[in-house]
């Protein structure tokens, strides 16, 4: 399996199953000097861990991140930054003799190794993104001037958030799951990060949201509303996504991603209701990875 890193100058590889011992993750390139410790990387993990409440898995993970490299004295020494979690709650008897699930990972994972982990589907688990949240909070030290929040913006084609509760519980006596919209804004991006041909901002955000389990469309700034609309009186709707050219102006940057519903349904095994109530962390951290690489490419080549 050869593409399990993301990233140019700033770069993470992760590794690990949903059911082995644990997870980890290996971030290069962060530049040295930044204060770095488990707490500030445990607040992000905290927001999308499992087993908070009903609305999410049960699953009971701590996620307690142990930083095993690249700080020295409470800093980044520039060197690679290893970290792990440990698994404590899986229960692997759960997926014994299922057949491949449908919308999830297992038949074409099959197809193309001819061999798969079927324990919580693997490589390709959910699970796997704790890490990138990881890097998230180790990338966002790069980027002190931009801030990163994302937010549920739609569950089950609903915007009224006073819904929400009823339409889960709904789903979950019916043994169903529900998709979700995850909106999120980049604000302190300065104007320069990107490049105008192979390398466009947009476009690697595009590739880092798209890369998220269960993400099936994502919509930069106007998004597909660009594609309904007319280009008289429409200067604003054309300027809205804080990217131009594939380089970033300096406004904000808008990212919206669409969750699909969890597969899971009506089998065994602990699953989300509704998979994108965590995801809105993980958005956040790609996002925030991919801005750290691009300003550290911009200031390799412009200073």
């Amino acid at each position: 399996m050869s593409w399990n890193s993301f990233g140019r100058l700033f770069r993470f590889t992760s590794w690990g199953e949903s059911h082995g011992p644990a997870i980890g993750v290996v971030v290069d390139g962060c530049p040295p000097g930044l204060a770095l410790d488990e707490e500030h990387v445990q607040r992000f993990l905290d927001a999308r861990r499992p087993g908070t409440g009903k609305n999410v898995s049960p699953r009971q993970e701590p996620d307690r991140v142990r930083i095993l490299s690249g700080i020295y004295e409470g800093r980044t020494t520039g060197t690679p930054i290893a970290m792990m979690i440990d698994n404590v709650d899986a229960r692997s008897k759960d997926y014994a003799n299922l057949p491949p699930r449908p919308g999830h990972a297992d038949a074409a994972y099959d197809a193309k190794y001819g061999f798969r982990d079927p324990r919580g589907g693997g490589r390709a688990s959910a699970r796997e993104t704790a890490m990138r949240v990881a890097a998230g909070a180790v990338a966002r030290l790069v980027i002190p001037e931009v801030t990163v929040t994302a937010r549920v913006a739609e569950i089950g084609g609903e915007a009224d958030a006073s819904r929400w509760e009823a339409l889960l519980d709904e789903a979950r006596g019916n043994q169903d799951s529900l998709g979700a919209v995850i909106e999120c804004l980049a604000e302190g991006a300065s104007a320069g990060w990107g490049a105008p041909v192979y390398a466009k901002l947009d476009a690697d955000l595009a590739a880092a949201v798209m890369g998220i389990n269960a993400v099936k469309g994502i919509e930069i700034g106007e998004g597909f509303a660009a594609g309904r609309a007319h280009g008289r009186g429409s200067l604003e709707a054309m300027t809205a996504s804080g990217i131009d050219g594939g380089i970033s102006t300096g406004k904000p940057i808008r990212v919206r991603a669409a969750f699909k519903p969890t597969s899971s349904i009506g089998i065994g095994g602990r699953h989300d209701p509704c998979v994108g109530i965590r995801g809105a962390p993980v958005v956040e951290a790609m996002v925030a990875i991919v801005l750290a690489d691009h300003k550290l490419l911009h200031r390799g080549q412009c200073g």
